[in-house]
């Protein structure tokens, strides 16, 4: 089991130049900490950003959730959704405005399209799945999870060729190759991130653990295990419809990740077919 303590912290704080927390965030998160929380203040604080309004109604009405109707205003989707997947919507779209792309070595917009990506398989997959797990919860996990490689990208200037290194060596993961070279990681990295933006607690455990082949072989409260799930397959379906090969962990991890899901071969090969129709 993957460990931080306070001295690696630490080290990450002093040696990265990590977004800060966006005011928005940090309004909401202090009304959201009232005994009794207004949804209409709260839908009024979001509304004033026009940007994360848009943003957050373009994901609600996206066919990953299949409403049947459409909702048109921030207040709409906290009575529909509830403050805290809201919450997680208008996280996720801030993340995405938060790195300055002129001083990155990699593509950052090539990088965003590969996480909306795996969040909306993780989200087709949370409807297929017979355990019930709240779909915002794998949207964000699917945006955030790698959310410690632009960090990365921006620390050091060669890191463009350890990921170049990572996608053309389908035997190594790509924390151990950072590991071996930085002595830290991108999963570290975005479990610091994640924490000083106060994301929910499950969410920056499976931040730091998305590449632990140790995990499903603990105990886990069921959602904390299928969305850790949900997100693995993910990331495999992404990558074979991208790139035409697994990910590197997800030999070692099949077997447990259908057992938790609780899906067998057959219905494994039609979420399959069902994101090769996405991609196509």
């Amino acid at each position: 089991m993957i460990e931080i303590d306070n001295i690696v912290l630490n080290d990450v704080e002093k040696g990265f130049s990590l977004p800060p927390k966006p005011e928005l965030l940090t309004q909401l998160h202090e009304l959201l900490q009232s005994s009794e929380p207004e949804l209409g203040q709260i839908a009024d604080l979001i509304a004033t950003d026009v940007a994360t309004s848009a943003a957050v109604l373009k994901v609600i009405n996206s066919s990953s959730y299949g409403f049947s109707r459409t909702i048109t205003d921030i207040k709409q989707a906290v009575m529909f959704l509830g403050l805290n997947s809201v919450t997680n919507l208008v996280t996720g779209f801030l993340l995405k405005q938060a790195y300055d792309q002129s001083q990155c070595c990699i593509s950052l917009e090539r990088f965003w399209d590969t996480a909306n990506e795996i969040s909306e398989v993780a989200m087709l997959i949370g409807r297929k799945m017979p355990v019930q797990v709240p779909l915002e919860s794998l949207h964000m996990l699917g945006l955030f999870h790698d959310a410690g490689i632009p960090a990365m990208a921006l620390k050091f200037d060669d890191y463009v060729n350890v990921l170049s290194s990572a996608n053309n060596n389908h035997d190594m993961l790509l924390v151990d190759q950072e590991s071996a070279i930085y002595n830290t990681n991108h999963a570290t990295i975005g479990y610091f991130l994640a924490t000083s933006w106060n994301l929910p607690k499950p969410i920056c455990k499976l931040i730091l653990r998305h590449h632990d082949l140790e995990f499903f072989k603990e105990p886990h409260e069921q959602d904390f295990a299928c969305t850790m799930a949900a997100l693995k397959m993910a990331e495999h379906l992404v990558q074979i419809n991208k790139r035409f090969v697994s990910v590197p962990d997800w030999v070692h991890l099949k077997t447990d990740i259908l057992h938790v899901l609780e899906l067998d071969e057959d219905a494994y090969q039609d979420i399959k077919d069902d994101v090769e129709e996405l991609f196509s």
